[in-house]
């Protein structure tokens, strides 16, 4: 159904008829009540901090013995942050907490080549999203603090690194 046709049936349904099929919607749907449940009432901060628990969880596991270092659980907050709405700088935040939390876990662990590339394209995607909402000043300090450890840590991709940190120029 295209959204031209959509907007006549819905403009011709009666407005008890249009409840009801919300009401349907909401109960059917997790993103549709995720959606409704974060439209009227945003608890942003909350959502953060939730977020940042499962990503720690990932490297520092609390219930299980191995950690399991996916960077997609990071990606899906973001991407799920994104859609809703929330507030640029904390998607930002949850985007360098992600890289940072992660290389507390290379320092102690021995990591494939695969982490390197994987964080590069994290990196790459933080300081793009910062810069094209324009929110550096917030995040310079802990984006400089990522980079010289990438730096100083003899990671793989060390110039990759730097090339994505000339966005912010």
């Amino acid at each position: 159904m295209s959204k031209r046709a959509l907007k006549k049936y819905l403009s011709e349904l009666r407005k008890k008829e249009l409840e009801a099929q919300i009401m349907e919607l909401y109960e059917k749907f997790p993103a549709v009540k995720g959606y409704y449940d974060f439209a009227f009432n945003p608890k942003e901060d909350k959502m953060v901090q939730e977020a940042k628990t499962k990503i720690s969880n990932e490297y520092f596991p609390v219930k299980r013995k191995r950690p399991k270092a996916r960077r997609s659980v990071a990606q899906k907050y973001i991407k799920h942050f994104t859609k809703l709405g929330v507030d640029s700088a904390m998607i930002a935040d949850v985007m360098c907490f992600n890289l940072e939390i992660a290389q507390t876990f290379s320092i102690e662990r021995n990591v494939p080549d695969a982490f390197y590339k994987s964080m590069l394209n994290s990196f790459s995607e933080m300081t793009t999203f910062i810069s094209q909402h324009g929110i550096l000043d917030d995040f310079k300090e802990r984006i400089v603090k990522i980079y010289n450890h990438t730096q100083t840590n003899n990671w793989l991709y060390k110039e990759a690194f730097s090339k994505a940190l000339d966005i912010l120029d």
